[in-house]
């Protein structure tokens, strides 16, 4: 088994990554196949934890535009990420391994509430760490979750999975002479006006020294790869 450069991270999925070519909702083979990545992490001796967003079943920004509150929409959106995480819990011990939710809101009957110390009790031992409802807070996104939840964990990397492998100069899909970057700073990404994440989770990482990872998922074994070190995607650090 080859040694890991990494030996505890945070894996960002979207919601919209389960629906495969569904149109809405879970996909029951893909959810399969990102769990069984994320056990065959687990089982490479990696601790392990997971943020998945809820645009796959309800997206509050979206709704908030066409006139809905914003806090309930946002509070709705936390409420689907709760669904994928509960999702991903099943896919996960299915595959034989212990998962545990912890969710930013109240909601006992069905998902811990997230306690820092409790989840990094959980990852010690050996336990996928699944949270939801993002920050627990209206006007945040599920990549600010992400990074905040990172940082809480004292994670060695964010790993944010996209449908691109990288990050680009310009839109991969439209200009066939786009260049992916193979390592980037937070303030060249900054310059350069590049849309990683959000700019709250942007300036979470970077505040924290937090280096985040960019890459396609959609590749079998990636996770597990780039955890023993290979430059897939794109790196980006201070």
């Amino acid at each position: 088994m080859s040694k890991l450069a990494y030996k505890r991270v945070l894996l960002k999925l979207s919601g919209e990554a389960l629906m495969g070519d569904e149109d809405y909702g879970i996909d029951p083979k893909v959810i399969h196949r990102l769990a069984a990545e994320v056990v065959e992490a687990l089982n490479a001796g990696c601790e392990i934890a997971v943020v998945i967003g809820g645009g796959n079943i309800f997206r509050g920004a979206g709704l908030a535009a066409g006139g809905m509150d914003r806090v309930t929409g946002d509070q709705m959106g936390m409420l689907a990420t709760v669904i994928n995480a509960l999702a991903m819990q099943d896919a996960v011990e299915k595959l034989g391994a212990k998962a545990r939710v912890m969710s930013a809101i109240k909601i006992n009957d069905v998902c811990e509430d997230f306690i820092r110390r409790r989840a990094v009790r959980h990852l010690e031992k050996g336990r996928v760490v699944i949270f939801a409802a993002g920050t627990g807070s209206p006007y945040f996104t599920t990549d600010s979750g992400a990074a905040l939840r990172a940082i809480e964990i004292n994670a060695d990397l964010l790993l944010k999975a996209t449908k691109v492998d990288g990050v680009y100069d310009k839109d991969p899909k439209k200009f066939d002479d786009a260049v992916r970057f193979e390592t980037l700073t937070y303030d060249e990404t900054i310059a350069r006006k590049l849309q990683v994440m959000d700019t709250a989770a942007f300036a979470l990482a970077r505040d924290s020294d937090l280096p985040l990872r960019i890459f396609d998922m959609d590749q079998p074994g990636v996770l597990l790869r780039i955890l023993q070190g290979e430059p897939i995607g794109t790196l980006v650090q201070n």
